[in-house]
């Protein structure tokens, strides 16, 4: 028997490869709505990580910590399985433009037939985080461009270590 599910209890899915700044954003003004907050760090057929599982879900704990009620758990399956598991009712999703929209729309239809007892939040981007995506980040690191502006230091130090690792530079 499953636990019920708790309005007070969000997840945060995604791949945060690598978690930046958008992503930070979204789970502080989080942990202010919800009583709880589950950073969930999931796998995407679609992309190829750069950093492992392992290793994206350390990163997130390392920059998480000062949120006392957001904690990282690791997951391989559908993300509303995730948020049942962990008695949340609600998915919170980031919206940076709308080209996420439609996607997104999609998605959050397909979880709720999948789970129509948990629903999707969305908090739009704030304006200086909404173009940032990890792809165009591990771009700009590839070529040696200026991350500060939107990556939390200890994150940023690992890109540019794994980028000089995977290109000897």
């Amino acid at each position: 028997m499953t636990s019920p599910l708790s309005h007070r209890v969000a997840v945060y899915p995604g791949t945060f490869d690598p978690i930046h700044l958008g992503h930070m954003d979204i789970i502080g003004r989080g942990s202010l709505i919800f009583d709880r907050l589950i950073v969930g760090v999931g796998i995407n057929t679609d992309k190829k990580p750069l950093f492992d599982l392992d290793e994206r879900v350390d990163l997130a704990r390392e920059v998480t910590s000062k949120f006392k009620n957001v904690s990282v758990r690791p997951f391989t399956g559908l993300a509303v399985t995730f948020a049942r598991e962990h008695g949340a009712r609600v998915m919170l999703r980031g919206l940076r433009t709308t080209s996420d929209m439609e996607s997104e729309f999609t998605m959050s239809l397909m979880n709720l037939s999948l789970d129509p007892e948990i629903e999707t939040v969305f908090l739009m981007a704030k304006e200086p985080y909404s173009h940032v995506r990890g792809s165009l980040l591990r771009e700009i690191a590839t070529f040696g461009g200026a991350l500060d502006k939107f990556l939390p230091t200890e994150v940023k130090q690992a890109l540019e270590l794994r980028v000089r690792e995977r290109h000897g530079h």
